[in-house]
């Protein structure tokens, strides 16, 4: 039970025998509501059969991925790159930031060790189409998983990416649990 309102005692003592706990809105309550949800919520876990526990510690560890990985943003719209990268560290990630093509290829030579490229297709200079397929005559990055970003998304541009080495597409406005969808089936 969560109110701003005064209870009596004998209010209290009803409410009491239908809920476990009671939270009066005061300056610091917030904080003792998220403690008492979070403990039921981990004693309501334990109550489940093992099958379902597993579940959940595996919902729980999926985002664990992402900690550490190293992902490249090619793009030169930094609204673009401010969302992504903002999602992207929360998550526990390691971002690069080109806003050119060229920029792109000179953030991979400059980290090697990156483990995914979100490349927007139309940028400055060189743009993804030719930046995508410069990455692929790297020996190195032939592998590396490249998921082309598009904002004028035309029929056959999907097919045309992936022609030219991406590895996936997804067209814009990024939906952002899309994205760490398929984030989570390359890097993982």
């Amino acid at each position: 039970m969560y109110t701003d309102k005064e209870l009596s005692n004998a209010e209290q003592d009803r409410l009491l025998k239908s809920s476990d706990t009671i939270v009066l809105k005061r300056a610091n309550s917030s904080d003792i509501l998220l403690d008492e949800v979070t403990l039921f919520l981990h004693q309501v876990a334990e109550d489940l059969p093992p099958d379902k526990q597993k579940l959940l510690e595996s919902i729980k560890h999926r985002e664990e991925i992402f900690k550490g990985k190293k992902i490249l943003i090619a793009d030169d719209d930094m609204r673009n790159v401010y969302a992504l990268r903002s999602a992207l560290l929360e998550k526990g990630s390691t971002i690069y930031v080109g806003k050119t093509g060229i920029e792109a290829l000179n953030q991979l030579k400059e980290h090697p060790d990156v483990d995914i490229v979100l490349m927007d297709i139309m940028m400055p200079e060189m743009d993804g189409f030719e930046a995508i397929k410069n990455i692929r005559e790297i020996k190195h990055f032939e592998e590396l998983p490249i998921i082309a970003l598009t904002a004028k998304a035309m029929k056959g541009d999907r097919e045309k990416c992936l022609e030219i080495g991406a590895t996936d597409y997804l067209s814009k406005p990024i939906d952002v649990h899309q994205l760490l969808s398929l984030l989570r089936v390359w890097i993982s």
